[in-house]
């Protein structure tokens, strides 16, 4: 209604603020929306995981890369479906924040280093590692969003190992 006002009484519009309006009313989703599509990406990300499990026990000889890409992959769809809840660009921000900027850049070298160690290097051993470490690296990564939550890990394993 505001355009055919503009148009009537003969105003120029902003092309340059049309079409970034036009962009963030065409990229904005419901509330409802962005919670299925962190769902599924969730779930999808989940089953890659447990299905990359299912192919380092075959007894192919690409099972290893199997395994690495399989696993790489659900955990990249897991860590992506939270662009959902937040949107991207606020997701971004908050993952380079300084209480999260090592645990990020801990996940991404993770998943590097196990799709090298698997298909480059074709070292089991060190991919499993990887894996290990990209799990404990996302593990701490999600703890960085719930309140206290790393404070009360620490206290846990400190505890236990004193």
């Amino acid at each position: 209604m505001d355009k055919l006002k503009r148009v009537l009484r003969g105003e120029e519009e902003d092309d340059e603020q049309d079409i970034i309006t036009k962009v963030y009313d065409g990229s904005t989703l419901s509330w409802s929306t962005r919670l299925k599509g962190f769902i599924a990406c969730f779930v999808i990300g989940c089953t890659l995981s447990i299905l990359s499990t299912v192919m380092l026990v075959l007894p192919s000889s690409s099972s290893l890369r199997l395994f690495a890409m399989f696993y790489t992959l659900g955990n990249l769809a897991a860590f992506g479906s939270t662009f959902f809840l937040m949107g991207p660009v606020r997701q971004l921000k908050n993952m380079f924040k300084p209480t999260r900027l090592v645990a990020t850049i801990l996940v991404f070298l993770l998943l590097g280093l196990t799709l090298c160690a698997a298909l480059w290097w074709e070292n089991a051993a060190l991919a499993i590692i990887f894996c290990i470490g990209q799990f404990l690296a996302l593990t701490w990564y999600s703890l960085s969003y719930i309140p206290y939550a790393r404070d009360a890990v620490t206290k846990c394993f400190t505890s236990c190992l004193a």
